[in-house]
């Protein structure tokens, strides 16, 4: 079709642009107008300015919203209501325009196809009808993303900010272009399901998650009903650049590098499960924009302003950082950040020329059952050739490598040639399990990643990003199978003798660490090179380590910090997605292997080395002798059992640090010091003192269990614990609301609200009594569940022992859920004789005791309780639903 925008609309196919009916949901028709340009086209757009200035409210700027295809403004409905009401109580006024693109929604239908140029000047051509003023800033979903953008980068006097949904400047060359968008650009399928059919408009609107209520589905329906009212939604799908030939390509590389030179404060809000904008495209707008805030709604897809609740913090973003142009964050004392930098391969550095062991494997032993040793001269020549021969094929200093190779020298060395060259390491382990990692994987979005055979098949399988290394040779068939592109032997050889890159600064990202997914979806942790520096530094004071230390460690983790530390450092032989498969006498032979004297479990891995002493022979029992510090670390420990694993390690002072991903060490305490609290009448673990560097302060929990108590280090307080040090992160990855959530209302500096409860008492010990999540909230106040869980743990048929709440909040009842000695054979209610000896132990009033034959715990510790998930098996089961195992 064609003819110019002022067609009389004689011919029914072209109409004029018209407000909305009434009735819409969420959508006041008074915000509904119409506009004409100079052009003569017309256009329908919703405006909160009238309704502003009816109340004598003056807008402190102005959000331009842009829809994409095939949705119209109602997209921003929620921003049209939030924004005033947000005014009204008192925040900034700002004004929202959010406006229908030709021949879309209910603006004109003009009859003629427009290309991504002219879009653009057309959406030039509404505003300066309009009269737009700044600061403005710019608001796009899919190709209104590309369009409000487009707009900023022509708009750049006028331009105050720049926020975007799931959208995309720049189509990769290495990439296919979406599947959804190949089909329906395909031949006689694209006018039939785009014009003659509304199969791409129900298509869009059934990504929703959840579905879209029938009457909001509808409303988005409205103005594309008859096939003629869908032209533009054809139109959108033809002009999308599926290469460089493409009439439309040379005006969306125009925008794309224009977004690269924005200084302007920036937000990207993301659904993940998004068949069209994937991950790849948001790592793309991260590089263009790198100092923008970033986050992914773990749940959201492509319609992320349905599936997610976005506008308060696009508010809040718009009322602080946008107004104040403050885009760099606060700062302030974080206790040690301004120590002097020194890199984490210094250590390595200094012993250049030592041919003493640095890095042993047990999984690798010889025909005399030696451990592999790689020394420190080898260890650094291995680190500088793989660092080189991965500068030469490409990686550079800010892209991320996915490390998916078990602890031993190569995971060392890969490890330490990434960070000399300034690549940031991805460690998501395997214990996260297939799904957890491939959420990890696709929301970190490496460009590289090194992985074994095992590794390489799953991220074929699952499409995981990243160019792909083999650690392992691999057969021609295998590596063309796999999708490798090159192997870690021929890697290392390119770069024998390589020059190296400048090295990275203390500021620079250094690493993505996930977390274990206890506690929600495993998140990841960013830490920069003058944080992770920061946590070497600590430990080595804290636990005198120095270059004949050794450290034999069940937590692989640590492992990578020996060469950091300046000693030898050894990983037993056990399988590292399971840390209960450590057995006694592997943990021995390590000890042997390396004349360590610090060694470091986890409790999962504890419980199997108590569990398996007996096999341990006079010569295992003397190599244990000599270690000299034993750590335990990731959950609670009881102190019997620290006591169990201190009695194999009788010279070993027995230590279990406090900390999370977010912050690796916290506090200490001996097995003396826990033997010593446990004659206060404390409830909960005591985890000691804060160590050098680190402080502590609780939020105190109010009547709902809600920490909303101004942080302070008052004893006996119970509340969440907050926590600040040197070598604490420095912000979690592409999960901005995340990090304000972890940051809201602590004292000046950089702190972390853990989402821990406990408590601290007059000594400035910290106790923990649980995650705050886990709190019940009793017709008496909130309740934290480690203590009563210690008083049940003391009935002698009680091995472990979960406090839970069922029922509506505010008037919960606690609920112990048992695992016993012997292990019960099903799950279910407990005898009455346990019952009544539970009752009986524990402080508080329990409506019931249920049994099950093993807690569900997290894989990477196998030790912390799942309790949100106990409390719902519990509900459940005492409604009289089906009993089956949690």
């Amino acid at each position: 079709m064609t003819g110019p925008a002022s067609t009389p609309a004689t011919d029914t196919l072209l109409r004029p642009a018209r407000t909305v009916p009434p009735g819409l949901p969420g959508l006041d028709p008074r915000y509904s107008h119409v506009l004409r340009d100079a052009r003569g086209a017309t256009w329908h757009y919703l405006d909160t300015g009238p309704e502003l200035e009816r109340r004598g409210l003056a807008p402190v700027g102005t959000v331009l919203a842009v829809h994409g295809n095939p949705t119209w403004s109602y997209l921003w409905r929620r921003l049209v209501s939030d924004s005033v009401a947000a005014a009204r109580g008192g925040g900034a006024e700002w004004r929202v325009v959010a406006v229908d693109q030709l021949e879309m929604g209910f603006s004109a239908r003009t009859g003629e196809h427009r290309a991504l140029a002219r879009r653009v000047a057309d959406l030039g051509a509404f505003t300066e009808a309009l009269g737009l003023a700044g600061p403005v800033v710019t608001l796009g979903h899919d190709w209104g993303g590309v369009m409000s953008l487009g707009w900023a980068v022509d708009h750049p006097d006028l331009l105050a900010g720049v926020a975007l949904l799931n959208t995309a400047v720049h189509q990769p060359d290495d990439a296919a272009l979406p599947a959804p968008l190949r089909l329906a650009l395909a031949g006689p399928v694209h006018r039939v399901g785009t014009r003659t059919t509304p199969a791409f408009l129900d298509t869009t609107l059934a990504l929703a998650r959840p579905r879209l209520p029938a009457e909001v589905a509808a409303a988005y329906r409205l103005p594309y009903r008859a096939a003629h009212d869908r032209d533009g939604i054809e139109g959108f799908v033809a002009d999308i650049p599926v290469d460089a030939a493409h009439p439309s390509a040379p005006e969306l590389d125009r925008v794309a590098a224009g977004v690269a030179r924005l200084r302007v404060p920036a937000v990207l809000l993301w659904g993940p499960h998004d068949p069209v904008f994937s991950d790849r495209y948001l790592d793309d707008l991260v590089r263009r924009l790198p100092h923008a805030h970033v986050h992914r709604f773990a749940d959201a897809g492509h319609l992320v302003a349905e599936d997610a609740d976005w506008t308060p913090a696009v508010l809040g973003w718009l009322g602080g950082e946008v107004l104040s142009r403050a885009g760099a964050g606060t700062t302030g004392a974080d206790g040690g950040a301004d120590s002097p930098f020194v890199p984490l391969w210094a250590g390595l550095d200094a012993r250049a020329e030592d041919d003493a062991p640095a890095v042993l494997d047990m999984a690798a032993t010889g025909a005399g059952g030696s451990a592999r040793a790689v020394s420190w001269r080898a260890l650094h020549r291995q680190v500088r050739r793989v660092a080189a021969g991965l500068h030469a094929i490409g990686v550079r200093r800010g892209d991320r490598v996915s490390l998916l190779v078990e602890p031993g020298p190569t995971l060392t060395a890969l490890v330490y040639a990434c960070l000399r060259i300034g690549a940031v390491v991805v460690v998501a382990d395997a214990g996260l399990g297939v799904r957890g990692l491939t959420r990890a994987q696709r929301g970190a979005w490496p460009r590289f990643v090194v992985a074994q055979t095992k590794g390489l098949a799953a991220a074929r399988a699952l499409g995981w990003p990243g160019v792909r290394i083999s650690a392992d040779p691999l057969a021609p068939a295998v590596r063309r199978a796999l999708g490798v592109a090159h192997e870690l032997v021929d890697v290392a050889r390119a770069g024998e003798g390589g020059a190296l890159p400048s090295e990275p600064g203390p500021d620079d990202e250094a690493a993505v660490l996930f977390t274990s997914g206890s506690t929600g979806p495993a998140k990841g942790v960013v830490y920069s090179h003058a944080r992770l520096s920061a946590l070497r530094d600590t430990l080595a004071e804290h636990f005198d380590v120095g270059p004949d230390t050794g450290l034999v460690t069940g937590f692989a983790p640590f492992a990578l910090l020996g060469p950091a530390l300046g000693t030898r450092s050894v990983t037993p032989r056990m399988d590292v997605s399971s840390p209960r498969t450590l057995t006694a006498r592997a943990v021995a032979d390590a000890v042997r292997a390396s004349d360590a004297r610090i060694v470091f479990l986890s409790p999962a891995a504890i419980l199997n080395v108590v569990a398996t002493a007996d096999a341990l022979d006079t010569a295992d029992r003397a190599a244990l002798v000599r270690v000299r510090t034993f750590l335990s670390t990731g959950a609670p420990i009881s102190a019997e059992l620290l006591g169990s694993a201190a009695e194999l390690m009788p010279a070993a002072t027995a230590h279990t640090p406090y900390g999370m991903t977010e912050c690796l060490l916290v506090t200490d305490v001996t097995l003396d010091g826990i033997r010593d609290a446990a004659a206060a009448p404390d409830a909960g673990v005591c985890v000691g003192l804060p160590v050098p560097g680190a402080e502590v302060l609780v939020s105190a929990l109010d009547d709902d269990g809600a920490a909303t108590g101004a942080p302070s280090a008052a004893p006996g307080v119970l509340g969440e614990v907050l926590v600040r040090a040197g070598h604490l992160k420095e912000r979690y990855d592409r999960l901005w609301l995340t990090d304000l959530a972890a940051e809201r209302d602590t004292p000046p500096g950089r702190w972390h609200r853990t989402g821990d409860v406990g408590h601290l008492d007059a000594q400035g010990r910290l106790w923990i009594e649980g995650r705050l999540g886990h709190v019940l909230r009793t017709a008496d106040g909130p309740l934290a569940p480690v203590g009563p869980e210690q008083h049940v743990e003391r009935v002698a048929q009680v091995r472990r022992a979960a406090v839970v709440g069922v029922g509506p909040a505010g008037v919960q009842q606690a609920v112990a859920v048992v695992e016993t000695v012997p292990e019960a054979r099903r799950p279910g209610l407990a005898p009455e004789a346990l019952t009544a000896a539970v009752r009986v132990a524990s402080p508080v009033p329990l409506a019931a005791v249920l049994v099950v034959p093993r807690m569900p715990t997290d894989v990477r510790h196998n030790s912390k309780i799942d309790r949100t998930r106990l409390a719902a098996w519990a509900d459940g089961v005492l409604a009289g639903g089906r009993v089956g195992r949690p």
